[in-house]
């Protein structure tokens, strides 16, 4: 029974909030490399889909689904963008369960990842396949966005759960068919956007941090 506890513990908790001494556990290696590797995927996602946008002859933010981006003139950039993304996500992730050791999030970060490679393999006309990768991406990033709030000080850790929550009431709201005014692409950007935002400052903040000092790291948890 007390093993069973512990488990349950270890999956839900990062470790360096259960040892107290959070500059023994963390390596700054694995934190300066993950959050290098979700920065600069969240970044040139974004500027992938801008100029996928650009590319794109007549597209609407209102009108078209983002992933119309992957079909057509517009579908090289846009495609490698988003496995890029993915790719760039599991590694991420393996780096920040690495520092961390938080396997909760690690896992659901993991599969955020590979539904983004998916989407970047299957684009729009899979039909059924690109559709059940879109899912799986929105969905385990709104919950990653939301699970990253233990392994950030506020005020950070904050936004990081609001980010989240909008990101996966506008799933709730896309998937409804409810879009109030921002039309099918503008809802569909609601969901992806808030956690593309997460991904840059979250990745922005796990590689400042390494740059810390031990005890002044120690401190501040």
């Amino acid at each position: 029974m007390m093993s069973s506890a512990r488990s349950y513990e270890s999956l839900f908790t990062p470790s360096f909030k259960k040892s107290g001494y959070m500059s023994s556990i963390m390596k700054y290696e694995n934190r300066e490399i993950a959050g290098l590797l979700l920065f600069i995927g969240g970044v040139q996602c974004v500027l992938g889909i801008i100029i996928a946008e650009a590319l794109y002859p007549g597209y609407s933010t209102s009108e078209n689904y983002i992933s119309d981006l992957g079909v057509g003139s517009s579908s090289l950039i846009f495609n490698s963008s988003v496995f890029l993304l993915g790719v760039l996500a599991v590694g991420g992730a393996y780096f920040i369960q690495r520092a961390f050791n938080f396997r909760l999030f690690s896992i659901v970060a993991t599969i955020t990842g590979i539904g983004a490679i998916g989407v970047g393999l299957f684009p729009e006309d899979a039909g059924v396949v690109h559709a059940v990768f879109s899912l799986t991406t929105f969905l385990f990033a709104g919950l990653s966005t939301i699970l990253s709030y233990k392994l950030q000080r506020p005020p950070l850790s904050y936004f990081s759960v609001v980010l989240g929550a909008l990101s996966l009431l506008a799933l709730v709201l896309f998937g409804s068919g409810i879009y109030l005014g921002l039309g099918k692409g503008g809802m569909e950007r609601m969901i992806a956007y808030p956690a593309l935002l997460w991904l840059i400052g979250f990745g922005g903040y796990v590689i400042g941090y390494s740059r810390d000092e031990p005890t002044t790291a120690k401190s501040q948890f």
